[in-house]
């Protein structure tokens, strides 16, 4: 299981990296779940990042506007980055998501087929009014894209297990899994959480408040020693289950 960390600006970065993150995620927590940063941060957070280590961003909290989508995804696919994603806090209909994903993909592969595009619903989605989060699944595969994500709009101490059921976040790895897709989990997600994500079978686990100084994602700072216990605890899961084996 991969462990996302989502620094805001080139110093966190640092220390994500020096902490042993397994992907670079630049978002700016000021806009949002997943609130976009400027391209030329992302760009450099690009540059100082060791090739081996994959960098992604985000086109922020998207709303139900395609074109405007598509030439931000466009915009995002210069800076260098591996993955971007879209987090569908606009779109309220399984139809309406599937054309917007669907732009959004084709703008970053027709400038670089190698960038993976992640689709992200929200678990609360009933109380900002977005898609069903348990459709994103089949959005992202009728989106062509590659990874379909879970994370949380409000964030207010509540985390995704607040909103969805073991039963229901099993369904939706599976049925990524079933399309051949990557399953990614975030959602205010703390350490102790880890376990249970890992035994979900997701394959990325996305992370920024639980390596912020006082757990504070919007005030705090990422620091590599937080960054560090969260990778060791990772890795010690997965020891356990291939001993299990």
């Amino acid at each position: 299981m991969k462990l996302l960390i989502s620094p805001k600006d080139e110093k966190e970065a640092v220390e994500a990296i020096a902490g042993g993150a397994d992907i670079i995620d630049v978002k700016n927590p000021k806009e949002g779940a997943l609130g976009a940063n400027f391209p030329w941060i992302i760009k450099r957070i690009r540059e100082i990042t060791p090739k081996n280590i994959e960098v992604s961003c985000t086109l922020g909290d998207v709303p139900n506007l395609p074109g405007a989508m598509s030439l931000a995804a466009l915009g995002a696919a210069t800076t260098g980055v591996d993955y971007i994603k879209a987090g569908l806090y606009g779109l309220k209909t399984e139809e309406d998501a599937v054309y917007l994903t669907r732009s959004v993909t084709r703008a970053v592969r027709d400038f670089d087929s190698s960038i993976k595009v992640v689709i992200t619903g929200y678990a609360d989605a009933s109380r900002v009014g977005s898609v069903n989060p348990m459709l994103i699944p089949d959005i992202t595969h009728k989106a062509q894209a590659d990874i379909a994500m879970i994370d949380t709009a409000v964030k207010d101490g509540k985390n995704l297990f607040t909103f969805l059921t073991i039963n229901q976040l099993r369904s939706f790895v599976d049925a990524a899994h079933d399309h051949g897709l990557k399953a990614a989990l975030a959602g205010s997600l703390k350490k102790e959480d880890l376990p249970a994500v890992y035994a979900l079978g997701a394959d990325v686990v996305g992370l920024r408040g639980a390596a912020c100084t006082h757990g504070d994602r919007v005030d705090g700072r990422i620091t590599r020693e937080t960054v560090r216990e969260l990778v060791e605890v990772v890795r010690r899961i997965e020891k356990q289950a291939e001993f299990k084996i």
